[in-house]
């Protein structure tokens, strides 16, 4: 079909861009709002948690499918119907009174956000002119930058001026409005429809084994690990379906997952560090905003406006990066993101409990401008020198990964700030006597100021927790600083040329 023009390419392009700005809104503003979402339904903070990774692992698995889907039932339909079932999981989400309801609403809400994402490009670039893809694009990429700047800051509004549920509630006039305009300019230009096997073996692998690996790592340290039989069972069946889905996938006539494409090293190597990448980032960015809520006091609207900085480089430095991308070795450009990351979280592990709110923006500000380095470039490696066919499973498979991982590095790193902060209290309770003249010094001046002998050492804990969790804080930001130093060697071993045919493929 010809392309669409005028006034109807607007619209269009404003209901599409609603659907991925509510899709990635709410993979970002629900990490300001754990603490108080936890605190109303009674359980942890590290509970909470599992209202990010609930989603994003079954965001994760549903990618994979998408091209199924598509050519099954149409790229129109799936995206309209995907919109008002995200809608309706939205409101499922604000209606929940337990976490084990909204965890399962959270899970219906990422399995139809899956398909979302790849869609909503899809349909741009089919029904814009060719001399304005390059348009749709920046338009797309820009909406995808713009969420994680909002989100924070709405998400910490809401929950701490209205409450929790409406950061679910607030999807539902904008799914339908991107639902009713998107079906009422496309319903015409539906794709071709084809019955095509779907891989049901390879699905149920992978669902049951990367959904065993995530519960793991989520109850791992409420468990104690290894110690308990549910969490035994969890890594045995997790190991044993993800063994036969790598087997099964080697020899299906159509996988769901095309793990030939490994044989390349370009997308090994950038898959490997968008993954691993994705998760060291995603995991720093869920612990910042929980420390700051938890030990230091802020609110969630604080908090949020402390980690929104973060979006706001990106936002200006995206649509630049065809051009870069165009000059310069990508290798450059990705390990120039790395350093940029590193240097970052560097410089936060060097802080302490007297870091204030301008430090924190700042930081988050100057890491935003290493993400467009970071994920574009990355994606453009991977995809280089691929065939045409493959492009659309090699993106599919790296986006499964780099969502998955940011699951994994979610869980990894709650779990890793709470052991560390244990490993720190105990420590400091240990270096901490009656003899300590900095001991002394602290419960004469609360003596003095009228605080009993009891408050007084309760006073004392409250500091010394306050403290190991900012030793843990530092922690994380220490691995994660190295781990970006270590991706930055890594990309070096990828093999140029890149071809730059395919940098339109971008990620949210």
């Amino acid at each position: 079909m010809p392309p669409i023009h005028g006034s109807q390419l607007v619209w269009l392009t404003l209901a599409v861009s609603l659907g991925i700005f509510m899709n990635v809104l709410d993979s970002a503003i629900a990490n300001v709002a754990i603490p108080t979402i936890a605190g109303n339904l009674a359980v942890s903070a590290d509970e909470g948690t599992w209202v990010i990774t609930s989603f994003t692992v079954s965001m994760a698995i549903m990618l994979p499918l998408t091209g199924w889907l598509s050519r099954r039932f149409g790229e129109v339909r799936l995206f309209v119907l995907s919109t008002i079932l995200f809608t309706l999981a939205s409101v499922l989400c604000g209606l929940s009174n337990s976490l084990g309801m909204l965890v399962v609403c959270r899970v219906i809400q990422g399995a139809v956000a899956g398909p979302m994402i790849p869609l909503s490009q899809s349909l741009l670039l089919s029904n814009y002119p060719a001399d304005k893809k390059g348009l749709a694009t920046s338009l797309w990429a820009t909406v995808a930058v713009a969420a994680p700047v909002v989100g924070p800051i709405m998400g910490g509004w809401i929950t701490d001026n209205i409450s929790w549920p409406w950061i679910f509630y607030i999807n539902v006039p904008v799914g339908i409005f991107s639902a009713y305009l998107t079906w009422s300019i496309l319903r015409e230009r539906e794709t071709e429809i084809t019955k095509q096997p779907v891989d049901y073996i390879g699905l149920i692998l992978l669902t049951i084994g990367i959904g065993s690996l995530q519960v793991l790592l989520d109850q791992g340290k409420d468990l104690d690990w290894f110690n308990s039989n549910v969490i035994n069972t969890l890594a045995v069946t997790s190991f044993v379906c993800i063994s036969f889905l790598i087997a099964w996938e080697l020899t299906e006539k159509n996988p769901i997952i095309d793990l030939s494409l490994f044989k390349r090293r370009n997308f090994t190597i950038g898959t490997i560090a968008i993954s691993l990448g994705y998760m060291t980032f995603f995991g720093s960015v869920v612990v910042l905003p929980l420390w700051l809520q938890t030990q230091m006091n802020y609110t969630a609207t604080w908090a949020g406006l402390a980690t929104a900085p973060l979006g706001i480089m990106p936002l200006i430095v995206s649509p630049l990066m065809s051009v870069l991308m165009g000059r310069f070795d990508l290798r450059i450009l990705i390990s120039f993101g790395f350093i940029v990351f590193a240097f970052c979280c560097f410089w936060l592990a060097g802080f302490d409990t007297d870091i204030g709110f301008s430090n924190v923006a700042l930081i988050r500000f100057i890491q935003g401008i290493g993400l467009p380095f970071f994920f574009i470039p990355t994606i453009a490696m991977l995809l280089s020198g691929l065939p045409n066919k493959s492009i659309a499973s090699a993106s599919g498979l790296s986006n499964f990964l780099r969502i998955l991982a940011g699951s994994f590095g979610t869980s990894i790193s709650v779990t890793l700030w709470s052991n560390r902060e244990a490993i720190h209290q105990s420590k400091l309770v240990e270096s901490l006597t009656s003899y300590q003249p900095l001991m002394t010094q602290t419960l004469k001046a609360l003596h003095e100021a009228g605080l009993s002998d009891q408050t007084s050492y309760a006073k004392v804990l409250s500091l010394l927790v306050n403290q190991a969790y900012m030793l843990a804080t530092n922690d994380i930001f220490w691995v994660s600083g190295f781990i970006f130093l270590s991706l930055f060697v890594l990309v070096w071993f990828a093999k140029p040329p890149f071809l730059g045919k395919n940098t339109n493929i971008v990620i949210e």
